[in-house]
Formats: C-alpha cells, structure tokens, sequence
C-alpha cells in the first residue's frame, strides 16, 4: 500500500505528534527546526518534545482526578535519563523490570518509594538492590519468586511488600509478541492458582501483601478486554477480603496504544472510565504503568538519505539510520510514517526505507511514496517508545544522540557514541 506524499499545510500540527508543525516549508518540533538540529548534532539523532511529554502525562493526571492513583511510568519505553526526570519532576511513580532500570530512575531523580518491580526473572541481587533502596511494591510472577524474595528479605532483616502478578486470560487484541495476559505468556501466574499463592504469602514471615496486578498487553486499541479483565480482578480482590487478605492497591497495567499510522485509541479519560467504574466504590489506590502513550508520539528518529537506488522492481531510499537504531519494522513489521523534512515539489515515487545494515530485513518502511534527493532529511515519525531503548551495536554502528526539544530550546540527553567506546570494554587475545 502507497502511503501519500506529504502534503503539510504551513503551521498545522502533524498527527500524530502533537507537537510537529509545518514553518517555511520545513518541519519543526514545537519551536526547533528539525534541519537545524540535525546541521547541529547529526544524524541518526531521536528527538522529542518536552511538551508532548508533559501533556501526555497530564492527560493520565486529569483522567485520575479526584480518585487516589498512582501513573508508573513504564521505564522499558524509553529509559534515558532525560526523559525519566521529567516524569519525575511531574510526580510519576515508575514501573521497572530490571535493576539497571531502578539505578537509572533513582539517578533521574525518582523517588524508590514510588517504584513497582515487574518481570519473571528477579535475581537474588536485584532483589536486594530493590530492597536496600525500599520500593514500593514487587509484582511477583511465580510461587518460586515469592519463596525466593521471601529468604532475601530475610536474610536483609526486612519484609518485602508484595503483589502477585496474576494472569486474567483475556484476549487482548494485539500483536502477539506484545500480548502478556494470556494462558500461553510466560508472564503472571494463573488465575485459578492465586488465592493459594496468596495464602502462602501472607504466611511468610518476611513478606507484606500490599496488592494485586494485572497487565494484560501493549497497544491496546479497545478497552473492552481490559474491562473484562478488571472484573476479574475485583472478584478476587473481594474473595481475598472475605479470607482477611485485606490489599492496599490494584494495579492494572499499561498498555494503551497510541496512532501509528490509521488507528484510532481511545483516549486516557475513555480507556480508563470503564475500569474507574469497576473500582468506583472500592478504597484501595489505583496504579496504572503507562509506557507508549506516553513517550511514543513525543519522538520522532530523524535521519539522513545516503543514496536513492532505483531498482527493476523496487525503488531504495538508503538513509544513516538502520535496524539497529529502530528494531520495531523488522521485529514486528511495525508500521511508523515517514515525512520529508523540507518536502519538494517534484515527482514522488514508492521507495522501501532502508538502513546499511548487512541483513535483508533492516528495513524502516516499505512502499513509501516520496518526493526526495540523495541528501535529504527524513522523519520518522511515532519513535519515542521502544526506538531508542531496543536499540544495538550490531556491524559496530554507535548509537545515535538522543535530542530534547524544549520550546527553541535544545539539548543532548544522550551523546552521541563513538567507535572506541564500543570496544573499550574489550581485549585483544594473547
């Protein structure tokens, strides 16, 4: 399918970032000139908007008015410290999954009080980590992880304020690499075995059951299987009350999907009203993980065209960012739109986008329809979730900057990588 060549009225916001605008026949990001940030900093180079952040954390903020909830921003959608700060400075708790992701979120400026501690792999020293530092919560996802975390805390002298993860098998409509709450994920422990694990838990000593939690998978489009989910978890919550496992949260996930190219996701206030009303007469705090919706459409990977490559039957833009910068095409065959910097008048023809990368399948998009010259500026668009954080040194390319826009101002929250750093870590054999 021919994706149709920019057409960008001057001034008017380009969906699906809120914050990228047409001025003088260029792309800008809120008031920076995006060919001015590549003529300063290179190219590939991620670049996002401050404001994009900050209004996509609001939209969670004013949809939770008035409800005691807590937004834990999912740090695996974008972990750079730049961008972690700024949540922390709006008041965000964080969800992380490994213990590099709690040093990067307590480096940030983020408070371990407000940290909730996922994933099916806990070593014995991230436990320990996670527990020197006091989180808030870890979100158990098997019996052997309970009885594990147990003797940690013991062996620290503490008790461990726990949530089992618990997998409601609900169909969440997704691409099946990003679905978690199935009987076939490895995520979770199974529904019918949680009031078991629970018993189990309140009766070690070194463990507190503060909740339960539930995430069901990412870009999610309809909050209908979500909502079904809810009242699955509600029903437990009251059978725990009536056993005198009393909780202090409910944690329902993340996974709202954003617009990549033509869907249509609800928005904060719709996605979240129908689990608000299953929880409406219930007291225990509401916790929510947001990841994408709130970086994905507050980035975009800006790059440069190297060659353009006709071909018998297929035309290449060949640019300098590459599988390696942004692994979700070729992971997922995911789609992101990709519009000119400065667009041209002339004759615009279908081109696959590809890196230089040495494999068949780094490609950025295929069948693009473009009006472009060797040289030119491209954006692509919807890449500040899972772009940067997925990204490798595969055939010894360093990575790119990463760029916060600030209204006209700009600055690196990541250098550039050079060469030597990739391998001075390594040693020459004898």
């Amino acid at each position: 399918m021919n994706a149709p060549a920019s057409t960008l009225p001057a001034c008017a916001p380009v969906s699906p970032i809120p914050t990228l605008n047409m001025r003088e026949g260029a792309l800008w990001l809120e008031d920076s000139a995006l060919e001015d940030i590549a003529e300063r900093f290179g190219t590939p180079a991620y670049v996002y908007s401050r404001a994009a952040l900050e209004g996509a954390f609001g939209a969670w903020q004013q949809a939770l008015a008035g409800r005691r909830a807590l937004v834990c921003y999912a740090v695996k959608a974008n972990s750079n410290l730049g961008i972690l700060s700024v949540f922390a400075r709006l008041g965000a708790g964080f969800d992380i999954v490994s213990g590099g992701e709690l040093a990067r979120v307590l480096a940030a400026g983020g408070t371990a009080d407000k940290v909730v501690f996922s994933g099916v792999g806990k070593t014995r020293a991230e436990m320990r980590q996670a527990l020197q530092a006091g989180i808030r919560c870890f979100n158990v996802e098997s019996a052997a992880e309970l009885e594990r975390l147990n003797a940690v805390a013991g062996e620290l002298g503490k008790r461990a304020p726990i949530a089992l993860r618990v997998n409601p098998d609900v169909d969440p409509k997704t691409h099946p690499y990003i679905s978690t709450g199935l009987k076939g994920n490895k995520f979770g422990v199974a529904f019918a075995d949680a009031p078991a694990l629970y018993r189990r838990a309140a009766q070690l000593p070194n463990l507190h059951v503060s909740g339960v939690a539930c995430h069901i998978g990412s870009q999610l489009l309809d909050p209908a299987p979500m909502a079904e989910a809810a009242h699955k978890l509600r029903g437990l919550v009251e059978q725990l009350a009536a056993e005198g496992i009393a909780l202090d949260h409910i944690d329902l996930g993340g996974g709202l999907g954003i617009r990549y190219s033509d869907e249509t996701p609800p928005a904060v206030a719709t996605y979240l009203a129908p689990l608000l009303a299953v929880f409406a007469d219930r007291e225990e705090e509401l916790c929510f993980e947001p990841g994408r919706s709130l970086v994905g459409n507050a980035g975009l990977l800006l790059t440069r065209i190297e060659y353009l490559k006709p071909g018998e039957t297929k035309n290449f833009v060949i640019v300098d960012a590459a599988m390696n910068d942004l692994a979700r095409p070729a992971l997922y065959d995911a789609w992101h739109d990709v519009v000119e910097i400065r667009p041209r008048a002339g004759a615009a023809a279908a081109y696959d986008v590809v890196g230089p990368i040495c494999e068949s399948g780094d490609f950025l998009a295929r069948e693009r329809t473009l009006a472009v010259a060797e040289g030119d500026l491209l954006a692509i668009l919807s890449a500040g979730a899972y772009g940067m954080t997925m990204s490798s040194n595969y055939n010894t390319r360093p990575r790119a900057a990463e760029i916060l826009v600030d209204g006209a101002r700009t600055s690196v929250i990541r250098e550039r990588e050079t060469v030597a750093a990739l391998f001075a870590g390594e040693h020459r054999a004898d």
